[in-house]
């Protein structure tokens, strides 16, 4: 029914309903469709709160349609488009629905969410601090604004923003989370480590902030392997036990050489790292006749890399607003024999959805240098220069499988040619790093201090810096040490093409720890610039050790600080030695395995084959590796 002429009007405007929407309506013959009551209206509202996300946004679209201005449908149209992962259709609804109420704290605050998963940032902080202006004491939108903040580079900002949300609401267990963001921006690992636990004493459920605890434990100085191992199977305890008695029995037909459903679990399949390193592999894997591969994407972006990567398999689905029961049960019905991790313990991962046990094996690779933790997970994918003689085995609840290359470098086709060796020419060494600023901790600054002490007339070039107090803070680092800040060149972050000329003036990079390089020692190494790295203890530190390894560079492996130091120095003293390996250093890169997608999707093809028979077999999951010569010997056969 109508509401009656005294009611408050229900598009939200404030007015009784005879001086608002009614004299509209009749005025548009609208007269005979019944305007809902504000009563009616709340159960709607209770239906989204159900989770009835279809029928609510079916009824509220009808609204907008009948009653252009009730800004309450507009409104809660809006955010069930958001909830069903449709930011772009959400987009111009949200933006309607703040103009209609443009007093309505709440309407700019669901505006500034989808605009920020959109990665309109600016757009974003601008709803977010409309929200806060009227009404100041919104906890959440201090809280969404820290992390908009943190993405636009402004992590001082950020931190500034989460610490008033936590004025307001002190156990804000998500203000915590972003809090914790913002410090590991700035370097800040410990005391992000400090706020990632306070969130999860205020909610202990939080995988979220889990998942930041443990990726961010990675890269502290005072966690010990087996500590990270143990805070690893925490998480498993927390989140995996309570649903492994409901785990499936999985009826998946056990015929060893048919046909494998083989998933891809990813919110990284974008412009990003590790779709860098999936997509020469996942384009040969799609030529393999008994492999059926499905990919299951966590992100609301969709870049040209996500159209690129989405054209190799016809069983592509964007998962990001499923439940993870609802992507279990998907998984399930998709028959999936083999379900892949792509993320580990980093944004947008869907371990959740594993801890279920969807498919009867599962596998992390690439995404996360360290084991999930979850008894679900049964091998974790690499290789044998990351994982040599056993050294981190104990460390992964998963079998370690050991392929040729645990995957394949693409160069970036915006390099530009190597040239001639800088110190040739300047007279002395420039060392450089690309790695996150955050990566560069205190024992980093001391360590690489040493080697400017120990080479008195080289420079060392800082080409990541997003902003000035990163700069700041490093040259003040520095400056502790003893070292002048006329010889530290600092370069802007900026695009591929910029990054990849700034090893132009670079001799050596030099790597940091405990999290040491992957992705930028490879650009390096294709920059024609070798990386001095300090071995780690770890996974994560032991990353660039393993990718010198496969191109025959194991001596800019260190094995403790003053090693690094000496090596450091041993350069500067054959520079004609260093000049050739940058000469050749891209042909080594390209023959190496990790060169040669065609080697490591054959040897990959082999290992899902050899777990599957495993399964099949009943027999439990175990180590094994599957060699270069057995790679080579495929690929033979395959093109005979």
């Amino acid at each position: 029914m109508n509401p009656s002429r005294n009611d408050p009007c229900p598009c939200g405007s404030g007015k009784k309903y005879k001086h608002c929407c009614e004299t509209k309506n009749k005025a548009k013959g609208q007269s005979a469709i019944k305007m809902p009551t504000v009563t009616e209206l709340n159960q709607l509202l209770a239906l989204f709160n159900a989770g009835h996300l279809d029928e609510v946004a079916s009824q509220a679209r009808l609204l907008t349609v009948n009653f252009p201005t009730l800004a309450p449908a507009w409104k809660l149209l809006g955010i069930c488009l958001h909830r069903q992962g449709k930011g772009y259709e959400a987009l111009p609804v949200l933006l309607n629905a703040a103009k209609l109420l443009p007093n309505d704290a709440e309407a700019h605050y669901n505006l500034g969410v989808t605009q920020a998963s959109l990665k309109l940032l600016d757009n974003a902080a601008a709803s977010y601090r409309r929200a806060v202006a009227l009404k100041p004491d919104f906890a959440a939108a201090y809280t969404n604004l820290g992390e908009v903040l943190r993405n636009l580079g402004q992590p001082e900002n950020a931190a500034a923003s989460c610490r008033r949300a936590l004025e307001i609401k002190p156990d804000y267990a998500g203000a915590h989370q972003n809090l914790g963001n913002a410090l590991a921006d700035m370097g800040k690992i410990d005391d992000a480590i400090v706020s990632y636990r306070a969130a999860l004493r205020i909610y202990p459920n939080f995988a979220e902030a889990f998942s930041s605890l443990l990726f961010n434990l990675n890269h502290s100085e005072t966690v010990d392997p087996r500590e990270l191992f143990k805070e690893h199977c925490r998480f498993a305890e927390q989140f995996e036990a309570p649903l492994r008695n409901d785990w499936p029995r999985h009826t998946n037909t056990r015929d060893l050489e048919r046909v494998l459903q083989v998933g891809f679990v990813s919110g990284d399949l974008r412009n990003h790292a590790v779709a860098n390193f999936f997509e020469p592999i996942l384009q040969k894997l799609k030529q393999q006749p008994r492999l059926s591969l499905h990919v299951y994407y966590n992100h609301s972006i969709e870049d040209e890399t996500t159209q690129h990567l989405r054209s190799f398999t016809s069983h592509w689905n964007a998962v990001e607003s499923w439940s993870d029961e609802v992507l279990a049960n998907k998984i399930r019905k998709d028959d999936i024999d083999i379900l892949i991790d792509l993320s580990g313990h980093t944004s947008k991962n869907r371990l959740l959805v594993f801890a279920r046990k969807p498919a009867p094996v599962q596998v992390s690779w690439i995404g996360y240098p360290c084991t999930t933790g979850l008894q679900a997970m049964d091998y974790y994918q690499s290789d044998r220069y990351f994982f040599p003689d056993n050294r981190f085995d104990s460390l992964f609840i998963e079998k370690i499988v050991r392929l040729p290359a645990s995957a394949v470098f693409l160069p970036s086709v915006h390099a530009p040619m190597v040239n001639k060796l800088p110190a040739l020419t300047n007279g002395y060494v420039t060392f450089g790093s690309f790695n996150r600023v955050n990566k560069i901790g205190r024992s980093v600054i001391t360590l690489w201090s040493k080697l400017l002490h120990a080479v008195p007339d080289a420079k060392l070039q800082l080409g990541a810096i997003s902003t000035q107090g990163e700069e700041r803070s490093l040259i003040e680092w520095f400056a502790q040490e003893g070292i002048a800040g006329d010889r530290l060149v600092f370069k802007e972050r900026g695009g591929m093409a910029a990054y990849l000329g700034m090893h132009h003036q670079v001799d050596i990079c030099l790597d940091t720890f405990p999290y040491g390089g992957s992705t930028t020692t490879f650009h390096a190494l294709w920059m024609g610039v070798p990386t001095l790295t300090l071995a780690g203890n770890t996974m994560a530190g032991y990353a660039s050790a393993s990718i010198l390894g496969h191109v025959g560079l194991e001596s800019f492996a260190a094995h403790d600080a003053n090693d690094f130091v000496k090596k450091g120095v041993f350069w500067m003293h054959h520079l004609t030695e260093l000049s050739a390996i940058r000469g050749n250093l891209r042909e080594r890169l390209a023959q190496s395995a990790r060169g040669r997608p065609d080697l490591i999707a054959a040897a990959m093809e082999r290992a899902l084959r050899i777990m599957w028979q495993s399964w099949c077999a009943g027999l439990p999951a175990e180590a094994f590796e599957v060699t270069l010569q057995e790679a080579e010997a495929i690929l033979d056969r395959d093109n005979s």
